[in-house]
C-alpha cells in the first residue's frame, strides 16, 4: 500500500474524534418559541451518554482459566449530529496443569508444572459521525481498527461513508439501515501472497432495538461487507443481545456474536511424514491452510450506564 493511503488510513480516525469535539463546542440550538414563564422548565437534553459492559470467568484448582471483556460505547448528540466512538476487547487464557513425581514408588516426589497459553485475543475500536437530512435520512462517516488474532488478523482499518435510512425512531423500538462505500487495509498473522492487502469495499449494516415491557430490550446489530477487488471475498457480522433493567445505572445483558468470513486468512501448520504423536515422527515443513470461516463468541455482561 502506498505513502498516501496509510496517511488518509491514519487521518480518518482523528477526524472521526475531531467531529465528536466539533459536536461538544458546537453552540445551542436558537429556541422557536418564548417559554412560557409559569410553566416548570424542562430539564436540559442529554448531550453525551456513555455505556459499558463488563465480563469476566475465572477457574481456579485442578483446571485454571480466565476470560476478560470490556465493551464501552460513548454517544453524543446534538441538533441534527451524532457522534459514536466504541471500543471493546476479549482476552482469555489458559493454564495446563501437568503433574508427575519423582524418586522411587515407596517414596516419590511430587512436581507440577504450569502451561499458561492465550487461548482468546480481540480488540476494537471504531469511530462514527452521523448528520440526518430529513426525518427518514442521514449521511455519515465512520473510521475503525480491529485485531482478532485467532482470526488471523494483526491489524485491520477500515474507513468509509455513506447514507443511511430511519425506518423506526421510538421509545419503545428503532430500526435503521446504512449503505457505505469502504477503504480497507488489512495485515493477517501469516501473509497471504496471493491478496492484496487493500481494497475498496461496500457494506450494508442495520441496528434493530425494540423494548419489551419495562426492563427487558431486544437488539440486533447485522453488517455484510463485500471486497470489490475479490467478490468471494465478503464478511458477515451478526450480534443479537438481550438485556434485563436492574435500576436506572444497571443492566444485565447476553449477547450472541457470529462472525462469518468467507475467505478466512491463513495458518501455518507443520507436515510430517507420519503422526506426530510417533516416536519417529519427522517434520518436513509446514504448509499454508485457511482457518475456519465461521466464530461465534457468547457474553454475560454487567451494563453501567453513566
Amino acid at each position: 500500500m502506498n505513502r498516501q493511503v496509510r496517511s488518509v488510513l491514519a487521518l480518518l480516525p482523528a477526524a472521526a474524534v475531531a467531529a465528536g469535539l466539533l459536536l461538544v463546542s458546537a453552540g445551542p440550538a436558537r429556541a422557536e418559541d418564548q417559554p412560557n414563564p409559569d410553566a416548570a422548565p424542562a430539564p436540559p437534553p442529554k448531550t453525551w451518554s456513555d455505556v459499558s459492559e463488563f465480563s469476566y470467568v475465572q477457574t481456579s484448582g485442578n483446571s485454571e482459566l480466565s476470560t476478560l471483556g470490556f465493551k464501552n460505547a460513548l454517544t453524543g448528540k446534538r441538533d441534527k449530529s451524532m457522534f459514536e466512538l466504541k471500543a471493546g476487547a476479549v482476552r482469555g487464557e489458559s493454564t495446563t496443569i501437568t503433574r508427575f513425581a519423582t524418586g522411587t514408588l515407596a517414596n516419590p516426589d511430587e512436581h507440577t508444572d504450569r502451561d499458561t497459553a492465550l487461548t482468546a485475543e480481540s480488540y476494537y475500536l471504531t469511530g462514527r459521525y452521523d448528520r440526518t437530512i430529513s426525518k427518514r435520512t442521514f449521511w455519515f462517516l465512520g473510521a475503525g481498527w480491529d485485531r482478532n488474532t485467532f482470526a488471523g488478523i494483526e491489524n485491520r482499518y477500515t474507513a468509509g461513508g455513506g447514507l443511511g435510512n430511519i425506518w423506526l425512531d421510538s421509545d419503545r423500538a428503532k430500526f435503521r439501515t446504512s449503505y457505505a462505500a469502504t477503504l480497507t487495509n488489512q495485515n493477517d498473522v501469516v501473509v497471504n501472497p496471493d491478496v492484496e492487502d487493500t481494497f475498496g469495499g461496500l457494506m450494508i449494516s442495520s441496528n434493530f432495538m425494540h423494548k419489551f415491557g419495562a426492563a427487558t430490550t431486544f437488539g440486533n446489530d447485522t453488517a455484510f461487507n463485500e471486497n470489490l477487488k475479490d467478490t468471494t471475498d465478503w464478511r458477515a457480522n451478526m450480534t443479537n443481545w438481550v438485556a434485563v433493567t436492574m435500576s436506572q445505572r444497571l443492566a444485565l445483558k447476553a449477547s450472541l456474536q457470529w462472525l462469518y468470513d468467507n475467505s478466512p486468512s491463513l495458518e501455518a501448520i507443520t507436515v510430517y511424514d507420519i503422526y506426530p504423536s510417533q516416536p519417529l515422527a519427522i517434520a518436513l515443513g509446514t504448509t499454508l491452510v485457511p482457518l475456519e470461516k465461521f466464530d461465534s463468541i457468547f457474553t454475560t455482561s454487567l451494563v453501567v450506564n453513566f
